[in-house]
């Protein structure tokens, strides 16, 4: 079953409540989606690891409920 944007919203929010998050369903059928999550626990941290972190922030989902998921991860500007 396709993960709905509100879920996977929903993971997002729990692991980075600070977060700026704008998600795009890229296909209309719940599992190809394009998220860009700006938050502070990205300080310091590399790209590699933000996006480990963005996954396991879907609690194993990523490759079953959700198939495809394009991740532009960053810390807020002025906080690299």
């Amino acid at each position: 079953m396709p993960m709905s944007v509100d879920t996977l919203r929903q993971h997002l929010e729990e692991a980075f409540p600070d977060a700026e998050i704008a998600i795009e369903d890229l296909a209309g059928d719940g599992d190809h989606y394009r998220a860009r999550v700006v938050s502070t626990a990205f300080v310091g941290v590399s790209r590699v690891r933000q996006h480990q972190m963005v996954y396991a922030a879907l609690k194993g989902q990523m490759g079953g409920d959700l198939h495809a998921l394009a991740l532009e991860t960053s810390a807020p500007s002025g906080e690299a």
